[in-house]
């Protein structure tokens, strides 16, 4: 079974969040510390790759929508 681009999203968003959970919890001794800003980088890079899935997932949506109204 293929996972979709909204699928992809939907798991990128949830390790997003989970990263920015985390990289809060690591910041007792300062933002500025190699843990934190590391999981944050990470995060900020699962967020944008959420965000490109959720829109090729409307591109694709509005593809196929424009197809079907073409041919009818």
């Amino acid at each position: 079974m293929r996972t979709g681009p909204s699928g992809m999203g939907i798991f990128y968003l949830v390790m997003g969040i989970l990263f920015t959970y985390l990289a809060i919890n690591s910041a007792d001794g300062g933002i500025w510390s190699f843990p934190t800003i590391l999981l944050m980088v990470i995060a900020t890079f699962d967020f944008v790759v959420a965000i490109r899935m959720f829109s090729i997932s409307r591109r694709i949506k509005n593809m196929k929508q424009n197809k079907k109204d073409d041919s009818n």
